[in-house]
């Protein structure tokens, strides 16, 4: 058994290396400027090994472009724990800025698939993404209903959300420059309080 859980915890930690070393490489050369050669040195594992974990360096890529969706799609679980939409949309829109913070490279990859049309990930898309926004869209209506948000269209309030929290990831650079700098940790908790305050008193009902 303790064999089992070791040989588990090292095929874990190789793959997260892997994807780390993957994300950095994609989001530098773009899905057709890397190669799985570059990603493995990067990596400091032997190029087999790559192979091993991710056959093709399109499943490689789609993993990495998976799991930052995936991060994304967690970060709205206050959806479902909380009827009140100031608490909902408060957490969320915190999880998806430090996310912004925490994953920018994996933000970025996913920005650059989305542009070239989705080619590697449109099926996850039709469905993930889709059943994921059905159901906030009804989590917002059901806050409507209930006298709780302004009437607003739920698919613009998440569009809002994800442009507004994702631009720290995707022009991370653009602000770095307009800010001197990389933004302090009060400087970033102070463009989330204000991005939370702002989109709040835009569609909560008072």
């Amino acid at each position: 058994m303790d064999k089992q859980i070791a040989k588990s915890s090292i095929r874990e930690e190789n793959e997260r290396v892997i994807l780390a070393a993957a994300e950095a490489e994609f989001a530098e050369q773009g899905f057709g400027g890397a190669t799985m050669a570059a990603i493995a040195a990067r990596a400091g594992v032997p190029k087999p090994n790559v192979y091993y974990y991710f056959p093709t360096k399109e499943r490689l890529y789609r993993a990495v472009v998976e799991r930052v969706l995936n991060e994304w799609l967690e970060a709205a679980s206050s959806f479902d724990t909380s009827d009140d939409p100031a608490e909902a949309l408060t957490s969320y829109i915190g999880a998806k800025m430090d996310l912004a913070r925490a994953m920018p490279l994996g933000s970025k990859i996913w920005a650059s698939e989305i542009m070239r049309g989705a080619p590697a990930i449109q099926d996850f898309l039709d469905r993930t993404l889709t059943q994921w926004v059905r159901s906030r869209e009804r989590a917002v209506r059901r806050w409507i209903a209930d006298g709780k948000l302004k009437p607003i269209e739920p698919r613009v309030l998440l569009y809002m959300i994800w442009a507004t929290t994702q631009q720290y990831a995707n022009a991370a650079h653009e602000i770095a420059t307009l800010e001197h700098g990389e933004m302090s940790d009060a400087a970033f908790e102070r463009a989330k309080r204000q991005i939370t305050e702002t989109i709040l008193g835009g569609v909560v009902a008072r």
